[in-house]
């Protein structure tokens, strides 16, 4: 041979040679399959390809037919194969026994997936070889998928042309910033002539910029990059700009004999010196394909590899940690959700996504593109990316920008430039997704449907529990907002408009597949008018009893308290401005209770606050003093109907109108109405002026002493006070107490008296003839006189208890 021709045909894992010499004599057929099968020991497939198709032409030997058909498969010349395959088994004698499924696989591979549906079930069929059938089932799936789905819709995806692609091939393609491309091809656009004056037919690293919508000529980076006598390839760039990692090959004919990793920094003059990178990337097997990711919040290295020992099928795709000074730890597998029995390769890491391609998934053709997310501890079952990027063939290098819309593939599908068979060579697609994108609509309409004006529609953007700023919009002459919305996100709408009760809705486009306009409608709800301001001022008449809402009392106690004084000191106020004014001061119980306690009761509170004023210099006979004990139920206001829904205006708090009620609460309610102190002018001027303020509730004082408003009880207490200790289950009864014997839902509301001693020992006493105790000494004086007091003791406090049972039962 006098000079050797290569066309350099790229694969996924790397690059087929092509022996073209051309003998000046036609040689025998035992040269031809000499040369042949030399050049399959050199893997040189594609040459040795045509030296098999002269020894079949020559010979017609069947027994070619099959190495023919692979040797096609090998280069990717899928209609070669197919019809070899197809000639093979109409007289398949069957000692191929794997050679109905490569004839399934090419059928799909050539999109006629109705065909190849029938050859890899009748495969399946027949086959008794498990991992050959479990290879069958995937292919299986794949090419009845590829029926089911439907074209593909989302993306425009155009071949870069002549500028970026020759006929050798070209590889991962990236993109940085938004015009300029680093990709790797080589130096010829046809057959490259090896001799001894050509040496530069090694795979090489280019870079290109794009000149508004055509790429300018690619330049070949220095040999800082690619260094001679290496096959420089599967370049990636960090979004940043700064960094570069590639693959060195070496390469024997057909077959990659080792492919290591680097990484070169970019300085101010270009891109510096690579080294080869540290760590678990490399050693003793083939590394490709690395690229940037981050997993567990730290950056990562992906690339592909087929070591040994650790992997799932062939090439796997593994990660390392970044360790620092541009080291990174132990390769780690991704797994079994990721990694099958085939090749897993092109790892493109971005957000969290991870797109690959693979031929041990189901696929449409040989490898397709796929993509996985990744949650935080686990990768999502890998999801094929539909007819918009995957086709019948090789589809692989799918890279993305920054904003998700733009971005590279390589393929070998139809409409690429090849130096051999249509499909042996890839070229670099550039893709365009159809942007997606979201807005809302929203309308404000009264509660009858009429459009609502002058109203304001807010949007917040809703992250985990928190929100952002609101977005406002007023529309004083219409009804309508519109408001752009962002991909993946979640918000919340407000419509507000005075006088109105403003209402909310939430929009989300969380999944959202295709541009969306959303639609929301407000039906506001009109406010109820505002009260009407109190007015400053009350005219009170005569006779017109006033309710004095602050006079509180010690429980069971008529002394005034401190914080009754400003409503006396009120009272006060009205008598030295009309000093011919007379006045009554009333007290009122509710109607629980005996008669005759809440007569009293109520009779020495209002004494009290008439002794109050007296000692203020008002005279005794300008006030009288009336206890009405439970004497004068109230009469229900409009205003009392206003807080008490329940209660009828114009009816009297009788206890049998009281008692009407169901609701304890409300009866409780009714009874704290008959409660009250009022005042009422009954001589003098006809009618005064005053501050309503004066007049009005101040809150409950809070102090330790156990003290309640006059107006809110009229009970009678023992001594001890409402936070006495009272009789609970387990609480032994001393059987000399009154309250022996009484069941324990009588005790359970009644306080207790505890004793230190229940019987005291006086000692012997004699007993004269008039019948009278005689004192011996001032010590028994003294014991009979203790005697004395603790009997009145005794006596006075079970008379309190026995009280106290019988209200209970009273339902006091």
């Amino acid at each position: 041979m006098s000079m050797k021709k290569l066309a350099i045909i790229g694969l996924l894992f790397g690059f087929v040679g092509v022996l073209a010499a051309q003998p000046l004599n036609k040689p025998t057929l035992e040269k031809t399959l000499e040369t042949a099968k030399m050049l399959v020991t050199q893997k040189d497939y594609a040459n040795a390809v045509e030296w098999f198709e002269k020894a079949y032409e020559d010979s017609e030997d069947r027994t070619l037919l099959y190495d023919i058909a692979m040797l096609h498969y090998k280069i990717r010349d899928y209609v070669r194969a197919e019809r070899r395959l197809a000639t093979l088994l109409r007289r398949d004698d069957g000692s191929h026994p794997d050679a109905k499924l490569f004839y399934g696989k090419v059928l799909k591979m050539n999109g006629k997936y109705d065909e190849a549906v029938i050859e890899l079930q009748d495969f399946i069929a027949e086959t008794l070889d498990p991992k050959l059938k479990e290879l069958a089932q995937i292919e299986l799936l794949g090419a009845e998928m590829a029926k089911d789905l439907p074209p593909g819709t989302s993306a425009t995806i155009e071949h870069t042309g002549k500028d970026l692609n020759n006929k050798q091939g070209q590889y991962s393609p990236v993109l940085v910033g938004s015009n300029k491309v680093y990709f790797v091809s080589f130096e010829a656009d046809d057959l490259i002539k090896i001799d001894a004056e050509n040496t530069e037919y090694y795979a090489k690293i280019y870079e290109a910029t794009k000149s508004e919508k055509t790429w300018e000529k690619p330049v070949i980076l220095d040999d800082k990059i690619n260094r001679p006598g290496f096959h420089n390839s599967h370049v990636y760039v960090t979004q940043d700009g700064q960094r570069m990692f590639f693959t060195r090959a070496v390469l024997e004919g057909n077959e990659v004999l080792s492919s290591k990793i680097f990484m070169s920094r970019k300085g101010t003059d270009g891109w510096q010196g690579a080294n080869e990178v540290q760590g678990g990337v490399n050693g003793d097997f083939i590394a490709k394909h690395p690229v940037v990711g981050e997993l567990f919040g730290q950056e990562v290295l992906f690339f592909s590899s087929n070591m040994e020992g650790v992997g799932v099928g062939g090439f796997d795709i593994y990660y390392a940690p970044l360790k620092g000074n541009d080291a990174y730890g132990d390769a780690v597998n991704l797994g079994k959700t990721i990694n099958t029995i085939g090749d897993e390769e092109t790892p493109f890491y971005r957000d969290g996504t991870l797109y690959f391609s693979s031929n041990g998934l189901p696929s449409l053709g040989g490898f397709d593109i796929f993509s996985s997310s990744w949650n935080g501890t686990l990768w999502s079952e890998p999801k094929n990316m539909g007819k918009d990027f995957n086709t019948s063939v090789d589809d692989v290098y799918f890279m993305v920008d920054e904003e998700g819309y733009h971005g590279f593939l390589v393929s070998n599908r139809e409409g690429n430039r090849s130096a051999v068979s249509k499909t042996c060579c890839n070229d670099i697609f550039e893709f365009e997704l159809a942007k997606i994108t979201a807005d809302i609509v929203a309308g404000t309409f009264s509660e009858d449907k009429k459009p609502l004006l002058d109203a304001n529609v807010a949007l917040v953007e809703i992250v985990g529990s928190e929100r952002s700023k609101p977005y406002s919009q007023s529309n004083k002459e219409g009804n309508v907002f519109n408001f752009p919305l962002g991909i993946e996100k979640s918000y919340r709408l407000i419509a507000t408009k005075e006088g109105y009760f403003p209402d909310s809705a939430a929009v989300s486009t969380l999944g959202l597949k295709a541009t969306k306009s959303f639609e929301q409608r407000f039906y506001l709800k009109k406010m109820p008018p505002p009260p009407a301001p109190e007015p400053e001022y009350d005219t009170i008449s005569a006779e017109e009893p006033i309710e004095l809402s602050n006079i509180y009392f010690d429980f069971d106690d008529d002394v005034i308290l401190k914080e009754s004084e400003q409503d006396l000191e009120f009272i006060y106020e009205l008598m030295i401005q009309y000093p011919d004014m007379r006045i009554e001061l009333g007290s009122h119980t509710d109607a629980r209770g005996n008669d005759a306690y809440n007569q009293q009761l109520s009779q020495s509170r209002t004494e009290s606050a008439r002794r109050w004023l007296v000692r203020k210099g008002i005279a005794r006979e300008r006030i009288e003093a009336k206890g009405y004990g439970e004497t004068k139920p109230n009469l229900v206001t409009e205003k009392m109907a206003a807080t008490n829904p329940f209660l009828k205006v114009g009816e009297t708090l009788t206890e049998t109108y009281i008692n009407s009620f169901t609701n304890t609460d409300e009866q409780e309610a009714a009874h704290r109405l008959n409660r009250r102190t009022e005042f009422k002018i009954i001589s003098g001027p006809t009618s005064i002026t005053v501050k309503r303020a004066r007049l009005k509730k101040n809150d409950a004082p809070a102090n330790p002493a156990p003290r309640t408003p006059a107006p809110n009880n009229n009970r009678r207490s023992n001594g001890n006070g409402p936070n006495a200790p009272t009789a609970q289950e387990g609480i032994k009864i001393h059987k000399l107490s009154s309250l022996y014997g009484k069941k324990p839902e009588e005790l359970k509301a009644l306080p207790i008296m505890h004793f230190d001693e229940r019987v005291v020992e006086f000692g012997a006493v004699k007993k004269e003839k008039n019948e009278r105790i005689a004192i011996n000494s001032p010590t028994l004086v003294t014991c009979h006189f203790k005697l004395i007091l603790w009997i009145i003791v005794i006596v006075r406090k079970q008379n309190i208890q026995e009280k106290q049972l019988r209200q209970v039962k009273m339902g006091k």
